[in-house]
């Protein structure tokens, strides 16, 4: 037989000495004390379980190798955010403990958050920043002019990236054949900060370049790393070459802007601030060579002038005056000899410059299209016609159709129409007409009245 141990239930007159918890008043005591204990907590771990309901609110599951929890970051909170969570990503917050009762479960309520690393490394950028300020780094004094028509660019930046080649193609497009140098360096990733540094001692050490460009494309705070050395703002700063900084987007800034000697908001602007458009600068030379030419006239006219008077003044020797008549006319026919083959020099170095500079003229290209144009527009004219006479033969079709479906065709065929008078009914059954009820016929040539004398 078997034995069971005795087992005693305490009755109505025990529960002074020992509490029974509701369920919900378990979860409040524990909610109290969890929130009390951690009012405020950094936390560090991955993101898992990422989502964004209609109400804008974060939830997501924070976790490490052998624990995780609940998070929420209301939209208040996150809308603040300069970055996006997203699974995967590491992050350090700043938030309170809280239990969600309905469920009992506890969660951690976000009030701030940073990728891994990020805000250290905006900390180190803004001391850095800070220390070159003040030595003086930034100050426009220390700023190197750009040259008005460089002979020659070294462009800093990767080989492979999309930032050379919108450089190249701008620069060809204002101002082709100019000596473009590219020293390819990496722009991201272990050794790129040398390598920058390298190549702007190199160029300089060299002494053949007019302006660098400084270039790469958009990226996070740890994208610019090699940017914001220290190593690299004082190669720039230490550079006798202008150097142009183009780094990130418009709205990205790194040391090497301050430090530079030109920052451009973009790799195509930085281009753009290097060379000026070819034709303007030919535009500018003609009009100086035709202001100088009108002018040289004018004065030479001038003195002439001055000359004549003066002789027209003078009465004795008449001998001396012929002789400096002469003289005056020698020379100025040699100035002007002179001067016309100045002209004729520099109008051939003129119209060799403009021949290579509209050696792409579109002329060709304008003719070719102005010749498609008028094939074009004949083959319209002659689908227009070929259109419209076939409208023509479908009209003169439907109109002949029309005209054999029409009532006069039908009566000039021998049928008649008749109706009563006066209505004007038109008759369809004998029974619609009584004896001596008198009819209109209508026929082809016209119409007449008649009696109807039997059915």
């Amino acid at each position: 037989m078997n034995s069971y141990p005795s087992i005693h239930f305490m009755g109505p007159s025990n529960t002074d000495q020992h509490r029974i918890y509701t369920v919900s008043e378990l979860t409040s005591d524990i909610k109290d004390i969890l929130e009390k204990t951690y009012p405020f907590i950094w936390i560090y771990g991955e993101i898992s379980n990422f989502n964004v309901p209609a109400s804008g609110h974060f939830y997501f599951t924070i976790k490490d190798e052998h624990a995780q929890v609940n998070a929420i970051m209301f939209r208040n909170q996150n809308r603040n955010l300069k970055f996006k969570p997203e699974d995967g990503i590491s992050i350090t917050g700043l938030g309170r403990i809280s239990v969600y009762e309905p469920r009992g479960t506890y969660q951690i309520i976000f009030e701030y958050l940073e990728p891994k690393g990020t805000g250290a490394i905006q900390m180190a950028f803004e001391q850095l920043k800070k220390r070159l300020a003040d030595e003086g780094l930034f100050d426009e004094k220390h700023k190197n002019p750009l040259p008005f028509l460089p002979g020659k660019i070294s462009i800093i930046t990767s080989p492979t990236g999309a930032v050379v080649h919108d450089i190249l193609k701008i620069i060809d497009g204002r101002f082709s054949n100019l000596h473009l140098e590219i020293v390819p360096v990496k722009v991201q990733g272990n050794g790129a900060e040398d390598e920058i540094r390298s190549a702007i001692e190199m160029i300089n050490a060299r002494g053949d370049s007019d302006v660098a460009i400084l270039a790469r494309g958009g990226g996070s705070l740890e994208d610019l790393h090699a940017f914001n050395s220290e190593d690299v703002a004082r190669a720039v700063f230490a550079s006798k070459i202008p150097i142009i900084s183009a780094v990130g987007h418009e709205t990205d800034f790194s040391i090497t802007d301050f430090v530079a000697d030109f920052r451009a908001p973009t790799p195509s602007a930085a281009a753009e601030l290097a060379v000026p458009y070819k034709k303007d600068l030919s535009r500018k030379i003609t009009d100086l060579s035709d202001v100088l030419t009108t002018r040289f006239l004018r004065y030479f006219g001038h003195l002439q002038t001055i000359l004549k008077r003066m002789s027209s003044r003078l009465v004795h020797p008449n001998r001396k005056i012929v002789d400096l008549r002469l003289r005056t006319d020698d020379m100025l026919g040699r100035i002007n000899r002179a001067f016309k083959n100045s002209l004729l020099t520099y109008h051939e170095r003129l119209w060799w410059r403009i021949k290579r500079l509209f050696s792409n003229n579109p002329s060709i290209q304008i003719k070719l299209l102005k010749d498609n144009v008028d094939i074009q527009n004949s083959n319209i004219y002659i689908y227009i016609q070929i259109l419209i006479s076939n409208k023509r033969s479908m009209l003169r079709e439907l109109e002949a159709k029309l005209y054999t479906l029409s009532p006069e065709a039908i009566l000039a065929r021998g049928y008649s129409i008749t109706r009563t008078i006066p209505d004007a009914a038109v008759i369809r059954d004998p029974q619609e007409v009584s004896i001596g009820q008198d009819l209109e016929v209508m026929v082809s040539g016209g119409a007449f009245i008649c009696s109807v004398k039997r059915k």
